[in-house]
């Protein structure tokens, strides 16, 4: 039989995952799908490179190192190098640190490829992280905010209290559609159900062979308390859904709703996004630099001696018989600067189109790299509206819309103001809002989200500033994707890992955490590992 409907692309798969899961999804879909790289813990022993290495062998270094980017990895690099005494240069396209590290506040400006100027208008105190903006504690990033005092607090990654919004998807529709419900409903719900059906079924001995008959009689104990069962182990509710009247003084002792029907509960869809909240990478506790993300950066190129220049584009590297040669473009003026050896960080869809001699399957390499859509806004609001009138301190909430998740800020608690992340998104739903003017992504974002929160998402509206990151000039993505044919780590990953007579690679891209700083840190350090060695060697 020939199978009817439209073709089932990576690309509409992906779309339908991220309307089902969320951003959390996409990511966890791309990993097995090996358009990324996994996102695990992948951290390497290192032992930072020191002087007395070259004291040891009776000479000094006065080795150069032309490090392309700075971003977190050609941060990293030079930070770790300076360490030994190699004289670092670090050329850098944007006007500032910190590459796709990212904190907008009041006064930043940027113009989008093709697109208008925006210039944030955040009242004083009020950022937005439109790059990375929480870090995983089992991740090197915390190694370096300890080093470099960058002081840290928490990130509300999951908060019990938010709200999952989901509206019809793929002919799923029900009493719950288009209903804002709390985390901790949700979830006590489907862990009272599931425990209900388990609990039955071991009762009726459809278990037997799996559970001997003390295992089963654990189990059940065991089911219900998870899912809070009632008489004859059916989940039948309580407090764990929240109160819609809550326990009070005197007489009241608080009031809950009964569940709804498990085939509604099914049709909502609203178990898709549990997973992915307690991933490796996800799960609490979370973490952010105080007064926002780009406090590592910052940190890293105040704590470089060597010298940063802003505002220069690379247009041409080579390997030269003394070392390497860079050519680069500051205002109209073309210049040349030489060294010993370079360190690449530059996204590798731009570097493929910058002149270069490497060999033909690297630059087939670089080139095959596929950019990954990623869209933020941040949201101005006069009013803490979510604190106050929906008791939601940080975290996340959940939806199947084109924004995907709606975040509340980790800091600034009981305030005045606060910004927002009002939309989150990825793959075709940013690139949708990639199209739009900065009006119109506005626009969109407070339509849909007052549909979660009501009038208030856009009465207490004040400004906001939105990054489509395939436009964003020096980046064109969040992040990359490996082709699943040669990917981490195929063959052209592993290519793009050795150096290409002196000039190295770094970047996430060539870790197995894409799309986190971490992957940065690791393959920094990686770098700076193997140039070390080598210099040492001779």
């Amino acid at each position: 039989m020939t199978p009817t409907g439209p073709r089932i692309t990576r690309r509409r798969f992906l779309q339908a995952v991220g309307a089902a899961g969320g951003a959390a999804a996409v990511l966890g879909s791309m990993e097995a799908l090996r358009l990324v790289a996994p996102a695990g813990e992948h951290r390497q022993p290192f032992d930072p490179p020191r002087k007395s290495d070259f004291a040891l062998q009776g000479r000094a270094n006065g080795t150069r190192v032309l490090i392309l980017g700075a971003g977190i990895a050609g941060l990293t690099t030079a930070y770790e190098l300076e360490k030994a005494g190699y004289a670092c240069e670090i050329l850098e396209a944007r006007e500032r640190p910190g590459g796709r590290n990212w904190t907008v506040r009041g006064g930043t400006t940027e113009t989008e490829i093709d697109g208008p100027a925006q210039t944030a208008s955040f009242t004083e105190g009020q950022y937005f992280n439109a790059g990375p903006a929480r870090i995983p504690q089992h991740h090197t990033t915390l190694d370096y905010c300890r080093e470099l005092g960058v002081p840290i607090e928490i990130f509300a990654n999951q908060n019990a209290d938010g709200w999952y919004y989901n509206e019809e998807a793929n002919g799923a529709i029900g009493p719950l559609t288009g209903q804002r419900i709390r985390h901790r409903t949700a979830q006590a719900d489907y862990l009272g159900y599931v425990s209900e059906l388990l609990a039955k079924a071991i009762s009726q001995g459809a278990l037997e062979t799996e559970l001997s008959a003390d295992d089963a009689v654990r189990m059940v104990e065991f089911l219900r308390g998870l899912g809070a069962l009632g008489p004859e182990d059916r989940y039948v509710g309580g407090a764990s859904r929240g109160y819609v009247v809550p326990p009070g003084a005197g007489l009241q002792a608080g009031a809950v709703d009964a569940p709804p029907a498990l085939s509604d509960l099914l049709a909502s869809q609203l178990g898709f996004y549990f997973p992915f909240e307690h991933e490796w990478d996800q799960a609490m506790l979370m973490f952010q630099p105080v007064g926002g993300m780009d406090r590592i950066p910052r940190a890293l190129a105040d704590a470089i001696t060597g010298r940063i220049l802003y505002g220069v584009e690379v247009a041409g590297i080579a390997n030269t018989p003394a070392g390497v040669a860079i050519t680069f473009a500051e205002g109209d003026d073309v210049r040349e600067v030489t060294a010993d050896y370079c360190v690449c960080t530059i996204p590798p869809m731009i570097l493929s189109r910058i002149p270069n001699d490497f060999r033909t399957d690297v630059q087939t390499d670089l080139a095959s790299l596929r950019p990954v859509s990623t869209g933020k806004i941040g949201l101005e609001y006069r009013r803490r509206f979510w604190e106050e009138d929906d008791r939601i301190f940080g975290g996340i909430t959940n939806t199947n819309m084109d924004i995907g998740t709606i975040w509340y800020p980790s800091h600034g608690y009981l305030g005045e103001r606060g910004v927002v992340v009002g939309y989150y998104n990825y793959v075709n739903d940013a690139d949708a809002y990639a199209a739009m003017t900065p009006q119109a992504r506005e626009a969109r974002a407070l339509e849909q989200g007052r549909k979660v929160h009501g009038p208030a998402y856009a009465d207490e509206f004040v400004s906001s500033f939105s990054a489509s990151w395939r436009r964003i000039r020096h980046s064109e993505a969040g992040w990359v994707a490996w082709d699943e044919r040669t990917g981490a780590v195929g063959e052209a990953f592993i290519r793009l890992l050795e150096p290409q007579g002196r000039v190295y690679f770094a970047g996430d891209h060539l870790s197995h955490v894409t799309a986190w700083q971490h992957g940065a840190f690791e393959t920094a350090r990686s770098v700076v590992t193997q140039l070390h060695q080598r210099v040492l060697q001779g």
